[in-house]
């Protein structure tokens, strides 16, 4: 199955229309669910993988932080049990398993959901949808699929027991996690960046056929974070300006911080965007040179040959009074004649700068003139 029918699959929705709210229906090509838990408070820590559900109500309640982790979204009998054991709202378990959402905060009774987009790099750029509840005591992350996230980093602050984390609620969990995935966008968006300035020296030198395929392929993941990108920032300006009793006035700030990312992650998005944007037209304008000089270069052939093919017909004339025909030195003489000719003419199209050197750094200062142009329209 190719890339684009792939990932046309993934975000297509799999309840019908008119279907009952809160209906459970996972992909089928989702890996079954496996379950973690990280159970911490100041002074103790327990990490364990989970078979039986059941077992989540050894931590929960019993530690001043319970995080529990699903990596997989394929058996709908385990999202719906992990529902009703920790009464989360079956409008939000619907939007877990609908790997179309957008990020977004709902507050229900004494829950928050909330679902952000966490980047994954390699062959070409992908985003998974995280889905969050927040309680008191506990916070569940689904995940679409197996190990494999930004969250590590959090976990070994966990281990360690490094910073403030140990000694926070849920709330500054869920913050950090939520600051793990936003802060999964700036390698990525760093990459592209270089990759957009490479095109762009690459459009203007030696540009190629692949050129405007990978022109293409940076336009789509750019397209990709701005849609990931987007709707977290409203998301977490809700978490940072909306009163709620699961989230302190301390932890509040951190969230704002979070939000302050996003902002920084748009401004870069968006001028990488505006410079993407004009690769196409300078990698046109690219080619269009060059077909310009490949004509030039053949103009100037045919224009030199023009005189040469006067004196070779005229005197390829079947005439018989052409006194140059009797002359001994008749044959030297044009080819002396057609010598000069193009040795004139080379030299006239060197001093108009059409050949050699002067022509070489005439279109070197035009290339860079237009690239300094391109630029000053992004600015």
């Amino acid at each position: 199955m190719s890339r684009k029918h792939r990932r046309r699959n993934k975000f297509h929705r799999r309840t019908l229309p008119g279907a009952s709210p809160g209906m459970i229906v996972p992909d089928p090509s989702s890996p079954p669910p496996v379950v973690t838990v990280m159970a911490y408070g100041p002074d103790r820590l327990a990490e364990r993988t989970v078979a039986n559900i059941e077992s989540l109500q050894e931590f929960v309640g019993q530690w001043p932080v319970t995080w529990i982790n699903i990596d997989g979204l394929g058996d709908a009998d385990t999202i719906r049990q992990l529902g009703e054991m920790f009464k989360l709202h079956p409008l939000a378990l619907e939007d877990v398993v609908n790997l179309h959402q957008r990020a977004k905060v709902e507050q229900y009774d004494d829950q928050i959901f909330m679902v952000v987009r966490m980047a994954h790099g390699g062959e070409r750029l992908e985003s998974e949808q995280v889905s969050m509840f927040l309680s008191k005591s506990f916070i569940l992350t689904f995940q679409e699929t197996l190990p494999g996230d930004s969250f590590e980093p959090v976990r070994q602050r966990i281990r360690a027991a490094r910073g403030q984390i140990r000694n926070r609620g849920c709330d500054y969990l869920a913050y950090a996690l939520m600051d793990s995935a936003i802060d999964s966008f700036f390698p990525i968006l760093e990459l592209l960046g270089e990759q957009v300035e490479s095109l762009e020296e690459e459009a203007l030198v030696h540009a190629s056929r692949g050129t405007i395929t990978r022109i293409h392929d940076v336009k789509h993941d750019l397209l990709t974070l701005r849609r990931a990108i987007w709707p977290a920032r409203e998301a977490l300006h809700a978490l940072a300006r909306d009163p709620c009793s699961l989230i302190s006035n301390d932890t509040r700030i951190y969230f704002r911080d979070c939000y302050d990312h996003t902002i920084q992650l748009l401004d870069l998005l968006e001028t990488y965007r505006e410079l993407g944007a004009d690769l196409r037209d300078l990698y046109v304008s690219a080619v269009s040179n060059r077909m310009n000089e490949i004509m030039k270069v053949l103009t100037i052939i045919a224009t030199i040959f023009i005189p040469l093919s006067f004196i070779v017909g005229l005197y390829g004339m079947n005439f018989k009074y052409i006194p140059e025909l009797e002359w001994k030195y008749g044959y030297a003489f044009v080819w002396i004649v057609m010598a000069a000719v193009v040795v004139s003419m080379l030299y006239y199209f060197h001093r108009k700068g059409w050949i050699g050197a002067a022509a070489r750094e005439r279109r070197w200062e035009e290339e860079r003139a237009q690239a300094w142009n391109n630029r000053d329209k992004l600015r």
